[in-house]
């Protein structure tokens, strides 16, 4: 229970009285009305967060990338099937989000109408498990998305700029070859990682602290209940 509500509460009694059932029960929905409100405004902050990351990641696929390929060789295309694996990863990501917000808000109707606090607690804490795992979901495709163009986009800038010099592929030299491999694949590991440390942080921000915190005051229910 967090401090400053106890002392407020405490304050509140007559000396040598004792905080009754009651007085921690209302505490407790207060707390949760407090915590709901919290997630409501990160729940509007997250749509916008996310909204810019899909616009970000359409403008790169759309624009930025297919600029950097011309520039790079007339010969050089992305496969129909990358471009469309991408558009669904974006998709995906946008789709969970929508879904978790459905979701809660009809949970929260819900229970605003004939649900007490411990159930309206597990329904809460049950969306937000969902929400988490499916956001990992989407999370781990949108960065399979993200490796599988670069890697094929590697592969294919390797291939033609060796067609523009007369040369296949094979008869380029392993060194220079496994250079561009491992200048490639580190570059893909601190993008991709650094992406998922965001986005981790992002949901953690947002909605992470709140399932400890609502699970916190179902224990602490459940133990006046008790």
């Amino acid at each position: 229970m967090d401090l400053k509500d106890l002392k407020k509460t405490w304050n509140n009694l007559d000396s040598g009285k004792e905080l009754n059932e009651n007085q921690i029960r209302l505490m407790l929905e207060k707390r949760t009305g407090n915590l709901l409100e919290r997630i409501d405004r990160n729940i509007k902050i997250g749509f916008v967060v996310l909204f810019l990351l899909i616009l970000a990641f359409a403008v790169d696929d759309v624009l930025l990338s297919s600029t950097l390929i011309e520039g790079f060789s007339e010969a050089f295309t992305i496969p129909g099937w990358v471009v469309l694996f991408g558009l669904f990863s974006n998709m995906l990501l946008l789709v969970t989000f929508i879904f978790f917000v459905i979701k809660y808000y009809r949970v929260k109707r819900s229970c605003d109408v004939g649900c007490e606090l411990g159930e309206t607690l597990l329904k809460i804490i049950d969306t937000l498990k969902i929400y988490k795992r499916l956001f990992y979901l989407a999370l781990i495709t949108l960065l399979i998305a993200i490796g599988t163009t670069f890697l094929t986009g590697l592969y294919t800038g390797v291939a033609a700029n060796a067609r523009e010099q007369g040369l296949l592929l094979s008869e380029i030299s392993s060194g220079a070859l496994l250079q561009t491999v491992v200048i490639g694949t580190g570059f893909l590991i601190i993008t991709t990682g650094g992406i998922f440390l965001l986005l981790r942080w992002g949901f953690n921000r947002l909605y992470g602290s709140y399932i400890k915190k609502l699970k916190t005051t179902l224990k602490e229910l459940r133990e006046i209940d008790e």
